[in-house]
């Protein structure tokens, strides 16, 4: 019988659950009380799942943690596992992103950090160098901070050719590297900057990119939450065109896409940055079947009544499974979940600090 792990990063540690049939949950934690947990992932290469956590804590810093265990016991490496170069004047403040590569290259693991940076492992995690030409890039010193500080925290790689990768910026916009990181050009044409004066509102780079996420049947496809937007992008990020007409709102935070099926992805949708709450405080994750030519409100099971929880760009996760499930967290601390992707809903976890992150993986 298959067994999910769904791992949820929260303001105050880690939380674990696992369930056999995606219905019924064991959760274990807080992992790293007091620590916010902004990025996790599950690297399942090399015949084991592998977890790297991003820890931030308030009184010994950001650290990145590691279980082969599924969390029963936990290794910090002796020296910090990322830290910038002294030449550079820098210091980490947060870990925003954790990727493992391909399994062409089944020891490289990335990193995307505040400030907004691209940091690479050799070694599954154990150490981390500076990708140097992304920090040495003349555009860096213009991108700005998002409202959550200024992150890299969106790592693609293109499954056909391990060189290529793409990254997104708060709020610097989008980046691809065609060698393997030793060069990178902006990659925005058709994101709009809504904050930007009406007539400089499409920018080379300064987007402020909130999220994105492959499609996994059609390689060069791409779906992006703006700040103020989704878009989908048909050449793997060259260009992009917008997919927002069928939602209630075009801000937000998070997207995913199914992990098998193509043309179909995930988003919860916000009020403008005024607000930033459920247009008509209803709780509800829209789904597109045809890459965002018609979207569809999922509801069944979630909450009715007036609801204000916002999900955060990393909290809304599918796992592997089939069919597929959905599973997202808010900042009221409560975390749903779907194992029929997305016609259903259940209440998996309440109560929780703030969720910053969800990932989900089949473990067995």
């Amino acid at each position: 019988m298959t067994e999910v792990l769904l791992a949820v990063g929260t303001e105050k540690g880690l939380f674990l659950g696992r369930s056999r049939d995606r219905l019924n949950w064991e959760f274990s934690g807080p992992h790293f009380p007091m620590n916010a947990i902004y990025s996790v992932s599950v690297d399942r290469r090399k015949g084991r799942a592998r977890l790297l956590v991003g820890a931030d804590s308030s009184h010994w810093g950001p650290s990145v943690w590691r279980s082969d265990d599924l969390g029963s016991s936990w290794y910090e490496p002796p020296r910090p596992a990322i830290r910038f170069p002294e030449d550079t004047g820098a210091s980490l403040t947060r870990v925003w992103q954790l990727q493992p590569a391909g399994p062409e290259a089944p020891g490289v693991v990335y990193a995307g950090t505040e400030p907004a940076a691209l940091f690479r492992s050799a070694d599954g995690g154990e150490t981390f160098s500076l990708v140097q030409a992304l920090w040495d890039h003349p555009q860096r010193s213009q991108w700005g901070a998002g409202y959550g500080g200024q992150g890299l925290h969106t790592i693609l790689t293109d499954p056909r050719d391990p060189q290529r990768l793409l990254v997104a910026v708060s709020s610097g916009g989008v980046y691809r590297s065609k060698d393997g990181g030793d060069s990178w050009e902006p990659s925005n044409t058709g994101l709009r900057a809504e904050f930007f004066p009406e007539e400089s509102q499409y920018p080379e780079f300064g987007q402020c990119v909130h999220k994105i996420a492959p499609d996994p049947v059609h390689p060069d496809r791409l779906y992006l939450q703006n700040h103020g937007g989704v878009y989908r992008s048909d050449d793997w990020g060259a260009s992009w065109r917008t997919i927002v007409d069928g939602l209630p709102a075009e801000f937000g935070f998070a997207i995913a896409a199914h992990p098998r099926h193509g043309d179909t992805a995930y988003l919860f949708p916000l009020g403008g940055s005024g607000d930033r709450i459920p247009p008509d405080r209803r709780c509800r994750i829209f789904r597109t079947e045809d890459a965002g030519d018609s979207w569809q409100p999922l509801a069944n099971g979630l909450p009715n009544e007036d609801h204000y929880g916002i999900v955060l760009r990393d909290a809304l996760r599918t796992d592997d499974a089939d069919p597929a499930g959905i599973y997202f967290g808010n900042r009221t601390g409560d975390v749903y979940g779907s194992h029929d992707e997305g016609d259903s809903w259940a209440l998996l976890k309440s109560h929780l600090p703030d969720v910053l992150c969800v990932r989900a993986a089949v473990i067995s």
